[in-house]
């Protein structure tokens, strides 16, 4: 691929460009997301809740209800939210300007009409100022373009971190993209436990970074940004490694923020690269390497060698 198909697959994504609409599609997303919370078994660290990418868009994969299995997929292609049951029934919802409110009505309505009785928490979480649903007509922004546009970089991001994930041979999530911090992520484990997280999300229960934190762990993602901090990937260790912060963080222009406490590679930085995707490989690794090394992680044993990575 050459260095200008490269650079395409990555659109540029400033936050001014479309932060009414994300603001609105991370609302969109929990209710969505919160289906799959409300159907699917609990898996450690909270993995059953993650949406993932697919070629059009974000999708819960299968969720059991009753003898049933059900889907939920945005498609940012077709601008549509398609909710398919196994029995053949469907159900689609057009992505367009509408309030949360209007959005999360209509939703309720379609499961409803294919007999399934799903109930959430009517709630946004991990935001500092909540609206519930039903209520929440402030939020009614959706660009179809700028939609697309954040799916395309989402999309590549997760081509390159299931690149970095095949490096590993130890406990590794998917690559899966969590709707409470609308980031995309995948963690890597030593083994060992860790110390109790103190918690502290916002509008979120301690328990549940308790549980999402239960193992030591590395993780790195890509978030599209908010309030003044554009879109960037991220690496960080949990618990963090006594000299972790004054490791390299890999390609110019990745530093470790005091403000985030984790690595930072700016989303510009890497896109406007000559080889994107290989500065991207290139901050994940380093920064994995300084939390495994720090960290005391048993490599030989968790680790492929450089002469077997994909």
């Amino acid at each position: 691929m050459s260095a200008a198909a490269t650079h395409e697959d990555w659109p540029a994504l400033p936050l001014a460009g479309w932060r009414d609409t994300y603001e609105t599609l991370h609302l969109w997303t929990q209710i969505v997301g919160k289906t799959r919370l409300a159907l699917a078994p609990m898996t450690n660290h909270w993995w059953q809740i993650a949406l993932y990418v697919t070629p059009r868009g974000l999708t819960t994969s299968p969720m059991p209800s009753g003898e049933r299995s059900v889907g939920v997929s945005f498609d940012f292609i077709d601008h549509a939210l398609v909710i398919e049951a196994s029995d053949g029934a469907t159900r689609r919802l057009d992505l367009a300007p509408q309030t949360v409110a209007d959005f999360y009505a209509q939703y309720q309505d379609a499961l409803r009409s294919l007999d399934l009785d799903v109930k959430i928490w009517p709630v946004p979480v991990e935001l500092e100022k909540v609206i519930p649903f039903a209520r929440d007509r402030s939020h009614a922004s959706y660009d179809g373009e700028a939609a697309q546009r954040w799916w395309r970089a989402l999309a590549a991001a997760d081509r390159v971190l299931k690149r970095f994930r095949a490096r590993f041979l130890g406990k590794a999530s998917p690559v899966h993209f969590f709707w409470g911090s609308f980031d995309l992520a995948a963690t890597r484990f030593s083994g060992r436990p860790a110390p109790r997280h103190p918690g502290g999300a916002p509008n979120c229960p301690d328990y549940v970074m308790v549980e999402a934190y239960s193992r030591e762990c590395a993780s790195c993602g890509f978030w599209p940004g908010g309030g003044t901090v554009e879109a960037l990937f991220y690496a960080y260790a949990y618990p963090e490694p006594t000299g972790y912060r004054d490791r390299s963080a890999g390609p110019d222009g990745g530093y470790y923020s005091n403000e985030l406490r984790e690595f930072v590679l700016p989303y510009e930085v890497m896109r406007k690269a000559d080889a994107p995707d290989e500065v991207l490989l290139r901050f994940l690794q380093a920064t994995y390497d300084a939390a495994a090394e720090l960290g005391r992680w048993d490599r030989a044993v968790l680790d492929c060698g450089p002469a077997e990575w994909p």
